[in-house]
């Protein structure tokens, strides 16, 4: 190489060092601002949660951004129409695309139970004390949705039962009914709301009973409370054999007073295959006049109800005299339980975020926003209470109704305002649901395991399920339906009476 090319050569080399710490500093800057870029709107935690939509409307997108404000979070949710909940649950689970959080109903608890023991969701027991609302959770309840006495999944309180009957009360006015106390005078209503035309418009267009292809919230289990039947399994006295329901006599009684209704022409003729919107819908435009199932639902059937029919009336019947006197069947303590997926939240840091996020839900802001909506807009305060007019009813429940299902502890939790005055349905709904405290008939298997029943209970279900439909349809007889029931003990029944029985009689 010459003398001149190897001048130029250092004198680049040169050059290029002199730079360097410039570039470097570039370097750094750029990766800063990358860094600055791609956490740009995710510095808040991002929470997806599948959950079931009990009302017709999601919240409003206003109330969302409220409640993602006070939180500071991202929520994604994923609203489930409450009636094919169950269903996409089940599916998300076994395609294992579960969302961070999914809610379970405690009825489909079982369904979850497996996938619990295999490792699916979090243990949260151990990490519950860190936080100033969840430490306070009720020992009791939790103790009632341990699977395996360990907590896996944060619960939505509700009272032991809300279960009863709501009924047309211009109707019962125009035909010159009470509200019925009996058996007999229930039957006597729903068939003259079929028959006499209660609706005064000269035409047979009404039925009596409204009702939809569910035997636990639909009619069937709280009609079978009032006839005697257990709530889901009984013990012999003596023996201490545990018996299911659907062995009872009452059970049998049950299917005949549905039967009877079917034949009569005084139901929904495809009540066994109906959803819970049509459930509704025949009630709100005036089509049926009695509705089984929570009582609950009555402001929102009435407010709803009265956009057909601006004179419709409603009232609420919670006690029916069977042979056994006031009996109405009852759940835990619980509704069902938040969960969390270990494959979505993969880190113990991202977990403690999404507790951090229930545990404020039971701050006194939030809480009253899932409750009630945003105040002045949906509820007003006066005097420390909670006042809800009328109003303001509709707008509630179109854009703020269905964050109630996100709230836990919320009838223990002293962050909720109190209701000063609210309207009187919805007053005497819940006059209702704490005289029903005082005729319960608690399950007797709660909170005892039978590894068998959360394998195979929902698979051997069916088979009670869609033999206890066929027999309100005329499809079975008596035998053949007691031919089904020996055929679930067949199929693993047995087993689960036997694992329930050892329980039962070990506690």
């Amino acid at each position: 190489m010459s003398g001149s090319n190897r001048q130029a050569m250092d004198t680049l080399r040169n050059i290029l060092l002199s730079l360097l710490p410039v570039l470097l500093l570039c370097a750094s800057c750029t990766a800063n601002d990358s860094k600055q870029t791609a956490g740009a709107g995710t510095d808040k935690p991002v929470i997806s949660i599948m959950t079931p939509l009990h009302f017709p409307h999601a919240p409003s997108d206003e109330t969302m951004s409220v409640l993602e404000e006070l939180t500071g979070t991202k929520l994604e949710m994923n609203w489930v129409p409450d009636g094919i909940y169950t269903d996409k649950m089940n599916t998300a689970l076994t395609t294992n695309s579960l969302k961070k959080v999914t809610f379970a109903k405690h009825t489909d608890l079982m369904i979850m139970k497996n996938a619990i023991r295999s490792g699916a969701f979090w243990e949260i027991g151990p990490y519950l004390d860190r936080f100033p609302n969840l430490r306070h959770l009720d020992k009791g309840i939790l103790s009632q949705s341990a699977v395996d006495g360990k907590l896996y999944g944060l619960y939505t309180e509700r009272p032991s039962s809300r279960q009863g009957i709501i009924i047309r009360q211009d109707w019962l006015k125009v035909l010159g009914l009470e509200k019925p106390q009996t058996l007999e005078e229930l039957y006597e209503v729903i068939r003259q709301f079929t028959k006499n035309d209660p609706d005064g418009n000269g035409q047979h267009d009404t039925f009596g009973l409204a009702d939809r292809n569910d035997l636990v919230f639909g009619a069937f289990k709280t009609l079978g409370s009032y006839f005697g039947t257990p709530n889901n399994w009984s013990v012999t006295e003596g023996s201490g054999a545990v018996v299911p329901e659907f062995e009872s006599p009452a059970y049998l009684d049950t299917m005949d007073f549905m039967k009877k209704l079917y034949d009569e022409g005084l139901i929904n003729k495809d009540f066994a295959v109906t959803s819970k919107e049509m459930q509704r819908d025949f009630i709100i435009r005036g089509t049926a006049g009695v509705y089984i199932g929570s009582m609950q639902d009555v402001q929102r059937l009435s407010d709803e109800a009265k956009q057909f029919n601006p004179k419709a009336e409603f009232t609420l019947v919670n006690r029916i005299k069977g042979p056994q006197g006031y009996r109405v069947w009852s759940i835990p303590n619980y509704f069902g339980l938040y969960l969390f997926s270990k494959k979505a939240i993969r880190t113990e840091e991202e977990l403690l975020d999404i507790l951090a996020f229930y545990d404020r839900t039971m701050d006194a802001d939030v809480a009253n926003l899932l409750k009630y909506g945003m105040e002045n807009k949906h509820y007003l305060v006066k005097d420390g209470k909670v006042l809800l007019p009328e109003k303001m009813t509709q707008l509630r429940a179109t854009e703020a109704g269905a964050l109630y299902v996100l709230m836990i502890a919320d009838l223990s939790n002293p962050n909720v305002l109190d209701v000063g005055e609210q309207e009187s349905l919805q007053e005497e709904a819940e006059r209702y649901t704490e005289d029903n405290e005082k005729f319960v008939v608690p399950d007797p298997m709660t909170g005892l395991e039978s590894k068998s029943y959360d394998e195979r209970g929902v698979e051997l279900y069916r088979i009670i399920s869609d033999a206890t439909y066929n027999y309100m349809l005329g499809k079975l007889d008596k035998d053949g339906f007691y031919q089904e029931v020996e055929r679930w003990k067949r199929q693993g029944g047995a087993v689960i009476i036997e694992e329930y029985t050892e329980a039962y009689n070990a506690k």
